[in-house]
């Protein structure tokens, strides 16, 4: 597999979305693994990892994939559960089971577990910033697409000066944090992944407040997709450490390092 073939990254793209699309819970993880996330992981990572974790934010599909992240890095590839650590102290595992359980959410079997060995978190960072990325790309399609059908006064929502900025900021704290994933990916550093995650964290909170104003009081009903992605947004910033914790551990790490390194080359 070679990722300068545009092609072929098209068409696995594709299939990774319509596997997400028509398949949840286990039959996706299997879904997955037949289409070669694995060997994806292993072999082209730097492209393996936006793909699949950006489609999954964008399509609200959720997969264990990011255990296979973690123990990838970890040295131990080939799939498998670890605790890795969640805001507040805790520590959780991802693991599906037909059982009641003290899951956070149903559609997240993230369950709550003692604290495992410490193992390298870099890549799993990058890998929730690109999944909290393509989950706030969601929030803005769906208050973008809200914004051009709802007409009030006899105007399109869109034509109001105060929602369009909600919609810009959102659209600029997204772009900068996929920019911010970008350079971790093209020149992976652990400080570099904290601060890519702590940004793409706050974009998607940033993105929840935004788009949930736009939508108004539709955002908030069951029916709606918006509160899914806003859960899911809370959750994963929480994950290996929120927007808020990173930035307190970046500016320690500058502090101890004496100097803020450079983290792209513009």
């Amino acid at each position: 597999m070679s990722v300068s073939d545009p092609g072929e990254l098209q068409l696995i793209a594709d299939s990774l979305r319509t596997a997400m699309t028509g398949a949840s819970g286990a039959k996706l993880d299997a879904a997955l693994t037949e289409l070669g996330w694995l060997d994806m992981l292993a072999e082209i990572p730097e492209s393996a990892i936006p793909l699949v974790f950006q489609l999954l934010g964008e399509t609200g599909a959720h997969a264990p994939v990011l255990n296979d992240v973690v123990l990838c890095a970890a040295g131990s590839p080939g799939g498998g559960t670890v605790p890795l650590p969640y805001a507040g102290g805790s520590w959780v595992v991802w693991a599906r089971s037909d059982d009641t359980s003290t899951a956070l959410d149903a559609d997240l079997p993230i369950h709550r577990t003692s604290a495992g060995k410490p193992v390298p978190l870099g890549q799993g960072r990058a890998a929730l910033g690109w999944w909290l990325v393509g989950t706030s790309r969601a929030m803005l399609s769906l208050a973008r697409q809200h914004a051009l059908d709802r007409v009030q006064f006899g105007r399109p929502l869109a034509s109001f000066q105060a929602v369009r900025h909600r919609l810009a900021e959102t659209l600029v704290a997204i772009e900068g944090a996929e920019a911010t994933l970008q350079a971790a990916t093209d020149e992976p550093d652990e400080l570099a992944c904290l601060l890519a995650k702590a940004a793409a964290g706050q974009a998607a909170l940033t993105a929840a407040r935004h788009c949930q104003q736009v939508l108004g009081g539709i955002g908030f009903t069951a029916e709606h997709r918006l509160h899914q992605h806003i859960k899911r947004a809370l959750v994963l910033d929480g994950l290996l450490g929120s927007s808020r914790e990173l930035t307190r551990a970046a500016g320690k790490a500058v502090r101890e390092r004496g100097f803020a390194p450079r983290l792209a080359h513009l």
